[in-house]
């Protein structure tokens, strides 16, 4: 049986059970909102400078400091059924956007995950975009989606019609037969919700249009009501002109979607270590060090780190201090670092967490 094809099980009697989904029906990884690497359910203020990732693959931005904050199950409010985590933004104060200002939530799709679309062509499929929102405010919002370019945008809305209540939306888009999408490792799709879009990013909703677009013109600022809320789960992009059910995937299989593109390390708060890589001392304060990677990521990562890491050598065990050179490939990385010192060249090392909660190394290839 074809895993590209949707397909029917007949029971014993002959009659029809149920649909088999094709595989990657859902081109949004960590729908859901269940894995957060970087912030383990706390709270975060979005950078006014760059993208902050939230849970794992959606970004918040604002271009404002301290107008909202964003947390997985912000507010603690019970999902909507067969979902256990949502992604939450708060308004911080009552502001008023300005016409080239931007408050958005966003993920960014990557282009071999979406080729099989056509966009930019005559074979350009239709989409279906569909999740669940709850907001304290009533009214229209919407978002968009866009190309890398930044110069192909689909302003669409939807209403919220009661407030505190989840409503599940779904929005039907024509595939764009123009413009230049991206098919490689690259940016595919952005797909945004706007939290308080400007009259410079704001478009006409429902039809493509050759700008940069994030959101409908007029739709409700959520940034504009001091406490206002706005909550979203469930998110699905698929083939078709209608949502199907959410693509439910294991746990393991989403942690794994999402390490191509962010893969952390973090110390157990407990007596446990947690290897990071091997390598070797190159000089008293200085190691090489190959790393492996759970998953095949995008491209090379970049390193970072906090807290305490080990470079032990089976005499001493110096602390990281700083990262030097990060080399190597999509599978395994090697890291030139620099360490408090005590240890002679040529001894090799393990490179480990401390056994404290701060003590994390992360690995990053986002979009």
């Amino acid at each position: 049986m074809s895993q590209l094809q949707v397909n029917r099980i007949n029971d014993a009697s002959g009659g029809v059970l149920a649909p088999i989904s094709s595989v990657m029906r859902n081109r949004i990884i960590n729908g859901a909102m269940v894995i957060d690497q970087r912030n383990a359910g706390a709270s975060v203020t979005p950078s006014t400078s760059i993208p902050t990732y939230i849970v794992d693959r959606f970004i918040a931005y604002q271009d404002a400091a301290s107008k909202f904050s964003v947390q997985q199950d912000a507010g603690a409010v019970t999902p909507p059924a067969g979902f256990n985590d949502y992604l939450g933004a708060t308004s911080l104060s009552a502001y008023t956007v300005t016409s080239g200002q931007l408050f958005i939530l966003q993920q960014q799709i990557e282009g071999y995950n979406v080729a099989d679309l056509n966009w930019g062509t005559a074979n350009a499929k239709t989409v279906t975009l569909s999740f669940w929102v709850r907001s304290s405010l009533t009214g229209t919002f919407g978002g968009s989606l866009r190309n890398s370019a930044g110069n192909r945008s689909y302003p669409y809305s939807y209403t919220i019609t009661s407030a505190n209540t989840w409503e599940q939306k779904s929005i039907t888009i024509t595939g764009d037969t123009t413009g230049t999408w991206l098919v490689t490792n690259g940016i595919g799709i952005s797909c945004s919700w706007g939290l308080g879009v400007g009259s410079t990013f704001s478009g006409t909703a429902g039809a493509w249009a050759a700008g940069n677009f994030f959101a409908p013109t007029g739709a409700t600022s959520v940034v504009g009501t001091n406490g206002a809320t706005f909550y979203i789960t469930g998110v699905q992009l698929e083939v078709g002109t209608q949502a199907t059910s959410f693509e439910y995937r294991q746990y393991q299989q989403e942690l794994a979607l999402a390490q191509r593109y962010f893969h952390k390390v973090t110390a157990n708060t407990g007596n446990n270590y947690m290897g990071i890589g091997t390598g070797v001392n190159t000089g008293t304060s200085t190691a090489d060090i190959i790393c492996p990677l759970p998953v095949t990521m995008r491209a090379t990562p970049s390193a970072s780190f906090t807290g305490d890491i080990y470079c032990y050598d089976g005499f001493t065990a110096p602390l990281l201090s700083s990262i030097s050179a990060v080399y190597g490939g999509f599978y395994s990385i090697y890291i030139g670092v620099a360490h408090a010192g005590g240890s002679s060249a040529g001894r090799g090392i393990a490179f480990y967490t401390r056994n404290t909660a701060a003590s994390s190394f992360s690995f990053s290839a986002e979009l």
